[in-house]
């Protein structure tokens, strides 16, 4: 029994990091929207790029974590899945988010923020939805793939290491 405990609870925390800030930088992101959208600015394309601040320093926070929570058994695999798990879970929340924004809480929305390709290309919900999700995913990828650069264990020489967060050097 208490092997079988001892299993899920490795598995629990195996998820718990990438869950739990997963739907933090979603709340940041969608709180992020909602304060964007009560002065109207929401369909300015231009203020999303905050959200990649919000992914990128939620992300970071993830990975350290996770770091500091194995210590000296981080595997550069098993950070870049926790970076990138926490990323596609703040995606696909933030993104279940938009589309009942965009649905239901303001039909409109869609019409304010695309009007030229509204009409244009005959764009739906749909296509922007994948447009969302793919970025957060893109976004994901990247700043897990360039995070880990900064956490995994260094080959480097003493001297390179000191400018690592790896905190492999050697006093």
């Amino acid at each position: 029994m208490e092997i079988y405990y001892e299993k899920s609870q490795s598995a629990m925390d195996k998820l718990s990091i990438p869950v739990k800030y997963g739907v933090a930088i979603a709340a940041g992101l969608i709180a992020y929207f909602l304060i964007l959208s009560l002065f109207g600015a929401h369909v300015n394309p231009i203020y999303s790029l905050f959200n990649g601040v919000i992914m990128a320093y939620g992300m970071f926070e993830a990975i350290k974590h996770y770091r500091l929570h194995k210590g000296n058994k981080f595997k550069f695999q098993k950070g870049f899945m926790a970076g990138l798990l926490t990323g596609f879970n703040a995606t696909i929340i933030f993104t279940i988010f938009f589309g009942l924004y965009a649905t239901e809480f303001n039909p409109g929305f869609l019409d304010d923020l695309i009007t030229v390709w509204i009409k244009d290309y005959n764009t739906n919900i749909g296509i922007v939805l994948f447009v969302v999700a793919v970025m957060g995913f893109a976004t994901s990828l990247v700043l897990t793939l360039a995070y880990m650069q900064l956490f995994k264990k260094s080959w480097n020489t003493k001297e390179a290491k000191k400018h690592t967060i790896s905190g492999d050097s050697e006093k």
